[in-house]
Order: structure tokens, then C-alpha cells, then sequence
């Protein structure tokens, strides 16, 4: 009977500690980091160009412009694909003070771009191997796949930052409506 209460003591000091610590972890959760939110927005803006930039590849491929008009069209898009790049790098440097959406953001981000910059890089070999056969399907694949990352990339950066906008907003309104804290 003494071991029993002991353990339901235990249980309850336990279950009181919980109690006392539950709001404390969520005074811990880490705030939405500005620098980060900049960041993003930078990155929706690059992805943006990706998106116009693989679409004006894509439409090449229906219309056979010349060689050199898609070698232009695919260094823009790799100056592009540079630029995104180093603001992944800075994201990757500033996750350490992010907040658990943006850093969701930041990890679902990376594939993406890395994948658009191999399918450029792959466009390019063949570009320079085969400059007289920008018409065939294995090279239209490359570029509708290049095409398609792209938007995915662009949608998923612009909900993020639309995310980030509405949370924000929210919060503030809630301050304003003096609202308990959720």
C-alpha cells in the first residue's frame, strides 16, 4: 500500500511538473526569424524567374528557335539558378535562428532547386554536344521536366511566404484583440 501511494505521488508531482513546464516550452518555441522571412521572399522572387525562365525554354522547344537563342536562354536561367543558390546558402546559414516552418521551408526548398539546377546543367551538356538536335524528345523531356520543377519551386516558395504574411498578420491581430497566446 506504501509503494502505491508513492508511485501515485510520484505520478502526480510528475503530472504537476508537466503542468508547470507545458507553458514554459511553448515560451521557448522559437519566434518567426525576420532575416529568414527577407530571405524567403528573395528566394520567391528568384523562383519566380526560374519559373519564367524554364517556361521561355519550354516554348523554344515548340517553336525551334536557333541554337544560339537557346544557348541565351539557358545562361540567363543558369545566372538565375546561381543567384537562387546563394540565397539557399544563406537560408542554410540563418537556419539556426528560423522557426520550425521556415526551417520546414528551407529543407523542402533545397531538392527542388538542386534538382533544377542538375536538369540545367544536363541541358547544357547536351546543348553543347548536340547543338543541331535541340528537336528531339530527350532534350524537350529535359526541358519540360526543367519546366515543371520550376513551378513546383515557385508555388512552394510563394505558399510559404503567404503562410509566413498570414501568420503574421494573425498574430498581430490577436495581440490587438488581446488574445491569449496559442
Amino acid at each position: 500500500m506504501k509503494n502505491q501511494y508513492m508511485i501515485g505521488a510520484a505520478a502526480l508531482a510528475l503530472a504537476g511538473a508537466g503542468m508547470v513546464l507545458a507553458p514554459l516550452a511553448r515560451a521557448v518555441e522559437i519566434r518567426d526569424s525576420e532575416q529568414v522571412a527577407s530571405l524567403l521572399s528573395d528566394a520567391k522572387t528568384q523562383a519566380y524567374e526560374l519559373r519564367q525562365d524554364a517556361s521561355k525554354m519550354e516554348a523554344y522547344t515548340r517553336s525551334n528557335p536557333n541554337w544560339e537563342s537557346h544557348a541565351a536562354a539557358v545562361e540567363i536561367m543558369k545566372e538565375h539558378i546561381n543567384a537562387a543558390g546563394r540565397t539557399l546558402t544563406k537560408l542554410e546559414t540563418a537556419r539556426s535562428e528560423a522557426s520550425a516552418w521556415q526551417v520546414t521551408a528551407i529543407d523542402r526548398i533545397k531538392p527542388l532547386l538542386t534538382e533544377i539546377a542538375f536538369n540545367t546543367q544536363t541541358v547544357i551538356e547536351y546543348m553543347n554536344k548536340n547543338p543541331r538536335r535541340l528537336g528531339t524528345k530527350e532534350y524537350t523531356d529535359y526541358i519540360e521536366a526543367n519546366a515543371d520543377v520550376a513551378v513546383e519551386l515557385s508555388d512552394l516558395i510563394a505558399n510559404f511566404v503567404d503562410y509566413g504574411n498570414t501568420k503574421d498578420r494573425l498574430e498581430r491581430l490577436a495581440k490587438k484583440l488581446e488574445l491569449p497566446s496559442t
